[in-house]
């Protein structure tokens, strides 16, 4: 099993940066994909959360109309478009892959927002 972040980087605040997460291994359209995210010195949160064939999103509050998850089936692969980027979304962005007991993760790409 193999989650494969990429995308991030450093951006100036009310930038935008499209991170990709490339799944192998399991059978990904069945299952649930998230993505995380830590800044330093915090616990690890909830950025979005898409359903296994699309039909439901959920996000945090702190993302909402700035963020967008998708995902292409066809390609194992899960997106996160952010947009509006503000100094506080500089963390660590994990991807997720959840099916009942079945709980994988991506390493992590780094998001730095800064002037």
């Amino acid at each position: 099993v193999q989650l494969v972040e990429s995308g991030g980087g450093l951006v100036q605040p009310g930038g935008s940066l499209r991170l990709s997460c490339a799944a192998s291994g399991f059978a990904f359209s069945s299952y649930y994909m998230s993505w995380y995210r830590q800044a330093p010195g915090k616990e690890r949160e909830l950025v979005a959360r898409i359903t296994s064939y699309g039909g439901t999103t959920n996000y945090a509050d702190s993302v909402k109309g700035r963020f967008t998850i998708s995902r292409d089936n066809a390609k194992n692969t899960v997106y996160l478009q952010m947009n509006s980027l503000k100094l506080e979304d500089t963390a660590v962005y994990y991807c997720n892959a959840r099916r009942q007991l079945s709980d994988y993760w991506g390493q992590g790409t780094q998001v730095t927002v800064s002037s």
